[in-house]
């Protein structure tokens, strides 16, 4: 029997198991998939970016979503308390540009080598392929209600004086038989659950939204889940012509209406649907979909002012940010002096990688074939005002198997942001992902899985 079971081994499960550890308790660590942070494993393009070391200010201003709800979590268990953690497993630290930080090997399997000896150390009991079915809620009154799927419940409702008793697990998944699997249907009981299930994105890696089904049966609320720090569809057909092209040192404006939705500085890449990279993965955690013919959308195309929901968002990308517009006039104007007498086409290699070349003499409207020295003020005007501001229609973002994280989920209105213990049910616990917590790219969303994960294990 163990005091607590943790449902999810990825980021927060195993740090959760690691302070419920260091509490006194006995802890059992689910996980569905054959071995530990599955996910992990694949983050930062495998070299994983396991935290920011930026201040705390930085740290709250990069949460998108409820970051007044992080305030406890962050406190109890901050980056520094992250790094130190690690080096002190043996997983060496290194911080980068932007203050990101990964572990010196570049392998994200080192940060997932530190935890699992950590756990070992712990006496953390792992069931590896092994699902949880549903939680084991019990009511005030002792009687047993007809099963619901995923959950079993006693008492009229599993709010109001309701505890958790432990969950229902079966053997599945691929992959060799876990060590001490319950077998099909075990109930394991436990005061005490955490679920750490993740959230709805990169479902290979076990992330199927179990955690949100855990939850709406157990009378929470979940914020629908939406793919964020994802790419782009853009409408342009234009667009896939560049293709594999990285710009760096640019900055990008999301905007709907009137509306600035963000702004920002750094690298994006064009794709063969649309665009990607760091600069347009933030972007995308303040994108919000909307049905086409709502009244938002409506609003955005006829340029009223904007309901604050978007229609037709644009992206315009600032290619020469470091020059305003009469800086970047006076450029134009000593680069066209010097090829006075060449054909617009062919006068552009100093401005612009050769792959948007075309692209931007083609949206500029002049005579490819004019020569320089005939190109009007007015032409030289506006087309520094494109470059200034290059346009793309989002079409909508990519799916879950391409988003780093979801957006959404259970509602941090119904968790004690102090223990995240649940509001509704004694003894369960959410933490990471599967909680409506997000954030910019950079080492932040993984440290709300290590900040949440902790304040749960050790409450």
């Amino acid at each position: 029997m163990a005091d607590t079971i943790i449902v999810g081994g990825g980021a927060a499960g195993m740090m959760a198991a690691v302070a419920a550890a260091d509490s006194g308790d006995r802890v059992c660590l689910i996980e569905k998939n054959e071995k530990l942070g599955k996910k992990l494993f694949i983050t930062g393009k495998g070299r994983c970016n396991v935290t920011n070391a930026a201040d705390m200010d930085t740290l709250f201003e990069s949460v998108c979503s409820n970051r007044k709800f992080l305030y406890s979590a962050f406190y109890d268990f901050d980056n520094r308390a992250v790094m130190d953690f690690l080096e002190q497993a043996g997983c060496a630290l290194k911080t980068e540009r932007g203050e990101r930080v990964f572990p010196v090997s570049d392998h994200s399997s080192d940060v997932i080598g530190a935890f699992a000896r950590e756990l070992k150390k712990r006496n953390v009991k792992i069931l590896f392929n092994t699902e949880v079915s549903g939680l084991i809620v019990s009511g005030d009154d002792g009687t047993e209600k007809p099963r619901i799927t995923g959950v079993r419940l006693a008492g009229d409702k599993a709010s109001g004086g309701s505890g958790v008793e432990g969950v229902e697990a079966s053997e599945g998944g691929s992959g060799s038989k876990g060590a001490g699997a319950s077998g099909h249907g075990a109930v394991l009981a436990a005061e005490k659950v955490i679920v750490c299930t993740g959230g709805a994105s990169y479902p290979s890696t076990g992330s199927t939204g179990d955690g949100y089904r855990f939850a709406k049966q157990t009378g929470h609320r979940v914020v629908q889940p939406q793919p964020a720090l994802v790419p782009f569809d853009i409408k342009e057909p234009w667009c896939t012509e560049l293709m594999g092209l990285s710009l760096k040192n640019v900055s990008v404006r999301m905007v709907c209406g009137n509306k600035e939705l963000y702004r920002g500085f750094g690298e994006m890449l064009f794709t063969h649907f649309g665009v990607s990279g760091p600069l347009i993965l933030s972007a995308s955690s303040f994108y919000r979909q909307v049905p086409p013919g709502s009244a938002g959308s409506e609003a955005s195309r006829k340029g009223k002012k904007d309901s604050g929901a978007p229609g037709d968002t644009m992206l315009y990308i600032d290619l020469k940010p470091a020059l305003d517009e009469e800086q970047l006039d006076s450029r134009l104007l000593r680069d066209f002096e010097e090829n006075k007498n060449r054909q617009f086409k062919n006068a552009l290699n100093a401005l612009f990688p050769v792959k948007l070349i075309p692209v931007m003499v083609a949206l500029s409207g002049i005579d490819p074939d004019k020569k320089v020295n005939e190109i009007t003020r007015q032409e030289r005007r506006d087309f520094g005002r494109l470059i200034k501001n290059l346009p793309f229609t989002v079409a909508g973002t990519r799916g879950f198997a391409e988003a780093v994280i979801t957006r959404g989920g259970v509602s941090v209105k119904d968790i004690n942001p102090s223990t995240m213990e649940s509001k509704k049910v004694d003894g369960l616990y959410f933490a990471g992902e599967v909680l409506d917590l997000d954030a910019l790219t950079g080492g932040f969303n993984l440290q709300i899985a290590w900040s949440t994960g902790h304040l749960a294990g050790k409450s």
